[in-house]
């Protein structure tokens, strides 16, 4: 049999061999946790990066639709303007053409010369209305499409965005 002290020789080498052991169990959790951890931490700046990246362009879409109703006001308003101009302009034109009718109505020597003005005069007074209300329509219609084309512009750039990350 063993003596006490081969015993206590073993013990202590036993004893000295689970701390080893033990502290090689302890270096090696700890390498391992501290590559979890940077891991965790690589992988959360990536996920930070990432969303502030996001909210960046978020921030710039955001701007350029800013801008786009924007630019879409302004044009929508100087069309406006522009149309307000040009009808003012057709009454006074309509008006001038009245008050020459109405000149030349007391200036006619015969009721057939009048009946025969009048009819002329009407006739004229309507095409002319309606060839200005047919530039006004078109000019109208042109100042709508024009105040359009910045927001249809956002609205296309948004449906590709939207389709990217579907395509990828």
């Amino acid at each position: 049999m063993a003596t006490q002290a081969e015993m206590k020789k073993a013990m202590a080498a036993a004893a000295e061999n689970g701390a080893a052991q033990a502290k090689k169990l302890m270096a090696e959790g700890t390498a391992q946790a501290r590559v979890a951890v940077e891991k965790g931490i690589e992988t959360a700046n990536k996920t930070a990066a990432d969303m502030m990246k996001a909210a960046e362009e978020a921030m710039e879409f955001g701007r350029g639709n800013f801008e786009a109703v924007t630019k879409a006001s302004q044009i929508y308003v100087t069309g406006v303007q522009d149309l307000s101009r040009q009808t003012l302009a057709m009454f006074q034109a309509l008006s001038e053409h009245a008050i020459e009718g109405v000149k030349t109505l007391s200036s006619v020597k015969s009721l057939k010369e009048a009946a025969d003005f009048q009819a002329s005069f009407a006739k004229a007074s309507f095409e002319r209305a309606m060839n200005d209300t047919a530039k006004l329509q078109e000019a109208a219609m042109k100042v709508a499409e024009t105040a359009m084309e910045p927001l249809t512009a956002r609205v296309t750039l948004a449906m590709e965005k939207m389709a990217k990350p579907l395509a990828a």
